[in-house]
């Protein structure tokens, strides 16, 4: 079997579930230990930052500008980036301002990704007709492989 190296994005938030993702993209990367590395790619998405509106003054810092940013980048990425090191995979941070679906197939579409994995939260169906769910829409509009890691 050809084995040649693999980009592998995985979709982080914080979440137990996104935590089980990042274990599993790490363990798809290291799976791949021949001539070519796999490489993975943890992204968190952000919602854009709140609009001002003229009763404010100083308009409020994106999160990635406060003092605090650097504690919630360690705890998000606490995870992927320790298996990440104990196992030697390549591994590359990403943040990105606003819809999850939009900038993860974006950034999938522009850099190639060969295989998206992301954790899927189990919302009910109620829940998830309403809402929608990120997971779903990935696997619907995903121009490459998926893997879904349920709970």
């Amino acid at each position: 079997m050809l084995s040649l190296r693999k980009k592998i994005l995985v979709a982080i938030d914080g979440s137990p579930m996104s935590d089980k993702a990042a274990e599993e993209a790490i363990r798809l990367a290291a799976g791949n230990q021949g001539q070519f590395k796999s490489k993975v790619y943890a992204m968190l998405v952000l919602p854009n930052a709140p609009r001002t509106t003229f009763t404010d003054f100083v308009p409020p810092k994106p999160v990635t500008e406060t003092e605090q940013w650097e504690e919630i980048r360690t705890k998000i990425f606490f995870v992927v980036e320790k298996i990440a090191e104990e196992t030697g995979i390549p591994l590359e941070i990403k943040v990105a301002h606003g819809d999850p679906v939009d900038e993860l197939l974006a950034f999938s579409e522009r850099e190639n990704i060969d295989v998206i994995v992301i954790g899927s939260t189990g919302k009910g169906f109620i829940r998830r007709k309403l809402l929608g769910s990120v997971s779903d829409k990935i696997v619907r509009n995903a121009k490459c492989s998926v893997y879904v890691v349920r709970g």
